[in-house]
């Protein structure tokens, strides 16, 4: 397909309009939206992102927009076809038609009007894994994190944290808070002390769907009885350590606590928690993905047969959860009961969800 063929899908190319979301072009007509986005896999500019979706990277103009998501606009909601296409050096490649799944605004300078900056498509038929890899042909294989601290789960705890943490995510020069001299005078344990050092480069390890609060917002309950260092991210419960006027423990258990419910210790103590936490927020914030819902502890352990798993007892009193981890790639397993299990994996690089690729699980979503 040619661009002339492609723009003729849109209606009346005479009066039909060609513009840009971020890499991407669209053109909006009258009878139909045509979105091309050039071949290849990256992060910061629109692309193919897996054989489901088409992400788009903006800003987008004022009418892409309207024509994308009309609904956050209370502009026209006409209901056109969306034809998405992939611009390869031998031409365009017709990927089908799709529809809005996601959409993501940020306020303008002069919080004038909210931008769409962001879009995902769905198709409506997934691509097979040729086309797949012809428009979004594979990266080379990378230097994926080691398991090295894989070894020290149960002998050094700290080192197994801090090898996990510094192999994971890149150091920034981003701090999330200055050195605190609040943590020195809470007397934290030596573990949540390390955690916050390892988080002043490296913020994003704080967590992105629960989280830990810098030492500076860390506080006692109203009873003065326990030290509230973390909470879910709909605020539905928090981590607490047992709190006395010398402070907490060298390696204190951990309580989960559901408001207006008595607490639950956490299985493991503080330093197996802060690895736990750690993985966990690692899978969730990643940006690779493969999810699924509803498996069978056969599928589980079909699923998880070619990964190491991590030697720690069960996280999370409300949904036990077991970790399962292989280079640059970390799978949680939570048990929902009635022998159901769901799963989400995350990892540094597509190569790295290679051993998820031919399990026999049908992915709600899978980045590879």
């Amino acid at each position: 397909m040619n661009d002339v063929q492609a723009y003729a899908l849109s209606g009346d190319t005479t009066a039909a309009e060609s513009l840009t979301f971020g890499s991407a072009t669209v053109v909006i007509g009258d009878t139909g939206t045509v979105i091309i986005v050039e071949a290849g896999d990256a992060l910061d500019r629109s692309s193919v992102w897996n054989a489901k979706e088409v992400r788009l990277i903006g800003p987008a103009p004022t009418p892409v927009k309207e024509r994308l998501a009309p609904w956050m606009w209370a502009a026209d909601d006409t209901k056109v076809p969306l034809h998405l296409m992939a611009r390869v050096p031998e031409g365009l490649v017709y990927l089908g038609t799709g529809t809005v799944a996601q959409a993501q605004t940020t306020v303008s300078p002069g919080h004038v009007e909210r931008v769409l900056t962001r879009c995902t498509l769905r198709l409506d038929t997934p691509l097979s894994e040729s086309d797949l890899d012809r428009v979004r042909p594979p990266l080379p294989q990378p230097n994926l994190p080691s398991l090295e601290w894989l070894r020290h789960v149960n002998g050094d705890r700290a080192t197994a944290l801090e090898q996990f943490i510094t192999g994971w995510y890149p150091a920034t020069s981003e701090s999330p808070e200055p050195p605190s001299e609040r943590a020195h005078a809470f007397g934290l344990p030596n573990g949540l002390r390390l955690f916050y050092r390892l988080a002043q480069h490296r913020p994003c390890s704080l967590g992105v769907q629960n989280r830990i609060h810098p030492s500076s917002k860390c506080g006692t309950d109203p009873n003065g009885e326990m030290l509230v260092f973390a909470e879910e991210n709909q605020g539905g419960f928090v981590w607490s350590l047992p709190w006395t006027l010398d402070g907490p423990e060298t390696d204190p258990p951990v309580w989960f606590c559901e408001y207006d419910e008595p607490p639950i210790a956490e299985q493991e103590p503080l330093s197996g928690f802060l690895i736990q936490f750690s993985l966990f927020e690692a899978a969730m914030g990643a940006d690779y993905m493969a999810l699924s819902a509803l498996l069978t502890a056969q599928q589980v352990e079909l699923l998880t047969e070619r990964l190491h798993p991590v030697p720690l007892r069960p996280y999370c009193p409300g949904a036990p959860t077991r970790f399962y981890v292989a280079p640059g790639l970390v799978l949680h397993i939570t048990d929902e009961g009635d022998d159901s299990f769901s799963t989400w994996a995350g990892a540094t690089h597509r190569r790295a969800l290679a051993p998820l690729a031919d399990a026999a699980v049908e992915w709600t979503h899978f980045d590879g």
